[in-house]
C-alpha cells in the first residue's frame, strides 16, 4: 500500500493569501467609511461585511472538514508549526 503525500501550501502562498485578505478588508472598510451616507447605513454595511466574512470562514471550514472525513485524514491544527 502506498502513502500519498499530503500537498501543503508554500509559505509564499500563505503570505499572499493573508495579504490579499487584509487588503480586501481594508479597502472595504475605507470604502464604507468614505461613503456619503448616514452613519447607520455605514454601520449596517460594516456589519454585513463582517457577517459575510465569518460565513465564508465557516463555509471553508465545513468544506475542509468534509474533505478530511472522506479521505480519512485526521486534521491537526498545529501540523504547519
Amino acid at each position: 500500500m502506498s502513502d500519498t503525500p499530503v500537498k501543503q501550501n508554500t509559505a509564499a502562498f500563505y503570505g499572499q493569501s493573508v495579504a490579499s485578505f487584509a487588503v480586501a478588508m481594508a479597502a472595504t472598510a475605507i470604502g464604507i467609511y468614505q461613503l456619503e451616507a448616514d452613519p447607520w447605513v455605514r454601520a449596517f454595511l460594516g456589519i454585513a461585511v463582517l457577517y459575510l466574512v465569518t460565513s465564508a470562514f465557516t463555509l471553508a471550514k465545513v468544506i475542509r472538514d468534509r474533505q478530511d472525513a472522506t479521505t480519512g485524514r485526521a486534521y491537526s491544527p498545529f501540523e504547519k508549526l
